[in-house]
C-alpha cells in the first residue's frame, strides 16, 4: 500500500511541532483524505476514520475551550485514544496543556500552522492524492510539447529518445525519458512523472546517458506533467491502413483513464519532433473548439451540394 511519512508533510507544508519528544520517523499517511473531529470531540467514535490526518480549525478550537474541565478531560482521552498519525492545529491556535498532557501520552504528534484551516485542508489533500494516487510504470518519453503532455511510446530504438531531444532543442521540455510512471490522480487527470533515478536523463544509442538540465539548462525539464496525448511509434507498414484525416479519434486507456492516442508509421526521413510539435497544437486546437478533419469535411461537403445545385439548374 502506497503511503507518505508524516515527516515529508511536515516538511513541505512547513508545520510546527508541539510534541517534539514523539518520534514521527515512522508515522506513515495511507488515506488522501482528512477528518475535521468536531463529532468526535462531542462524543460520536461511529464510523470515524481515525487513519486520517485530524485537522482543527476555528470552529471545532473554539468548542475544546468551552468545555469544563472534566468533560474536556475525558473527550481528550477518548479522541487521542485512537492510533491517529497526527492533529494539526490551523490559524496559530495553540492547543491547551492537557491536550498536549494526553497527546504526548498517547504519543499523538500535534502540529500547527498560521495557515487558514480550509488553505491547508486543500494542500494537503491535493498532495496526498497525487502521492497515494494509484501507479504503474510505462516504457516511453514523457515530453511538455506547447503546454500540451505528449507521451511517446514504442519499441525499443524505434527513436523516442531521439524526439525527445530533437524537441527539447527546439524549446521544449522533457519529463521522463525511458521509463514513465503514471499516476491516476481523478478520473480525468492522469499525471507522469519520472522515477528518482532517471530523472532528468536520456539514453542515447551510440552515445550512452546525457543530464538534459546540465546541457540545456533548468529551462529544458520539469517534474510532472498531466497526460494529454499519446503518440505510438511504429515501423511502417505498406500493407497497413493509416488514419489520413482523423475525423474519428483513437484512444488508448491507462488505469482506466482513456487518453487521445496517435498511430505514427516510421520510415526514413521522416521528422518526429515536427510530427510530435504538430500534434500537440492540433490537439489543444480541437480543446479550444477547432477541428481541421471536421473544417475540411464541411468544405467538401459543402461543394459537393453547390455543384449539385447548379447541376439542377
Amino acid at each position: 500500500m502506497a503511503s507518505v511519512k508524516l515527516k515529508t508533510i511536515i516538511e513541505w507544508i512547513k508545520l510546527d511541532n508541539l510534541t517534539p519528544d514523539i518520534p514521527i520517523d515512522k508515522i506513515r499517511i495511507t488515506q488522501p483524505d482528512i477528518n475535521r473531529p468536531a463529532l468526535q470531540l462531542a462524543g460520536y467514535f461511529e464510523h470515524f476514520e481515525a487513519t486520517r490526518l485530524q485537522i482543527v480549525g476555528f470552529v471545532e478550537y473554539t468548542y475544546m475551550e468551552s468545555l469544563p474541565q472534566e468533560q474536556k478531560e475525558k473527550a481528550y482521552r477518548d479522541f487521542l485514544s485512537f492510533d491517529i498519525p497526527a492533529v494539526i492545529f490551523c490559524r496559530e491556535l495553540v492547543p491547551d496543556n492537557l491536550f498536549l498532557k494526553i497527546a504526548n501520552e498517547e504519543q499523538v504528534p500535534v502540529l500547527m500552522t498560521r495557515k487558514p484551516t480550509s488553505a491547508v485542508m486543500a494542500e494537503i489533500i491535493r498532495y496526498l492524492n497525487e502521492k497515494l494516487a494509484p501507479c504503474i510504470s510505462i516504457h516511453g518519453v514523457l515530453v511538455d510539447v506547447y503546454g500540451e503532455g505528449v507521451l511517446i511510446t514504442g519499441e525499443s530504438g524505434i527513436g523516442k529518445s531521439e524526439a525527445a531531444l530533437e524537441l527539447i532543442k527546439r524549446g521544449h521540455r522533457l519529463v521522463s525519458d525511458d521509463v514513465v510512471e503514471l499516476r491516476k490522480i481523478s478520473d480525468e487527470l492522469l499525471m507522469g512523472s519520472a522515477p528518482d533515478i532517471t530523472r532528468h536523463f536520456i539514453e542515447l544509442r551510440g552515445i550512452g546517458i546525457i543530464d538534459v538540465k546540465t546541457l540545456y539548462g533548468v529551462s529544458s525539464v520539469r517534474d510532472s506533467k498531466a497526460i494529454d496525448l499519446v503518440i505510438k511509434l511504429e515501423d511502417w507498414d505498406k500493407d497497413k491502413e493509416y488514419d489520413r484525416l482523423g475525423l474519428e479519434e483513437q484512444y488508448t486507456e491507462y488505469l482506466g483513464n482513456r487518453i487521445v492516442c496517435h498511430r505514427i508509421p516510421i520510415r526514413p526521413g521522416r521528422n518526429l519532433a515536427v510530427i510530435c510539435e504538430s500534434a500537440a497544437v492540433n490537439h489543444r486546437q480541437k480543446k479550444m473548439g477547432y477541428n481541421a478533419a471536421q473544417e475540411l469535411y464541411n468544405r467538401v461537403q459543402n461543394s459537393l451540394q453547390h455543384h449539385g445545385d447548379e447541376d439542377e439548374d
